[in-house]
């Protein structure tokens, strides 16, 4: 393997880093889950990094409680998806971010003015919303394996 090359592995190393047995990955493979890079000289199948992080994947769907044919077209799905349309997406949120960033600025200043109890009651309110808006932006990025 040359310096610029990247890594590949066989069924047993993959096995071992994925955290899943080398029969599970001969399943996927048969099912069309995930697919080696190449085969070496004596024909062992050798699967890359992005075999890894679609069995990582595929295993948080089984946790999610996702049947094999529906993890199969949710990679599918994610296959079509273009790095263009991800980053535009991402540029969006980003805007969207900024924009409340904003709104949050224009706000501090009267909450700043508020009394104690009038602060906590506002905060009691607000912050299980936000706290609930962090976790499913974090929830939505690491479903999404960006993370």
């Amino acid at each position: 393997m040359s310096e610029l090359s990247l890594p590949l592995y066989r069924i047993g190393e993959l096995s071992k880093m994925a955290g899943v047995s080398p029969r599970t990955i001969d399943f996927y493979t048969s099912l069309g889950l995930i697919e080696p890079e190449r085969r070496s000289a004596k024909n062992y199948r050798l699967y890359n990094d992005e075999t890894l992080h679609r069995l990582k994947r595929i295993e948080q769907l089984k946790k999610d409680k996702l049947s094999l044919d529906e993890i199969k077209a949710s990679m599918a799905i994610w296959r079509k998806v273009s790095s263009e349309q991800v980053s535009d997406k991402l540029m969006d949120l980003q805007l969207h971010l900024e924009q409340l960033q904003r709104e949050v600025q224009e706000i501090e200043p009267v909450l700043s003015q508020l009394k104690p109890q009038q602060a906590k009651q506002v905060f009691k309110r607000l912050v299980p919303q936000t706290a609930a808006c962090v976790e499913a932006l974090m929830l939505l990025l690491n479903k999404g394996g960006i993370m």
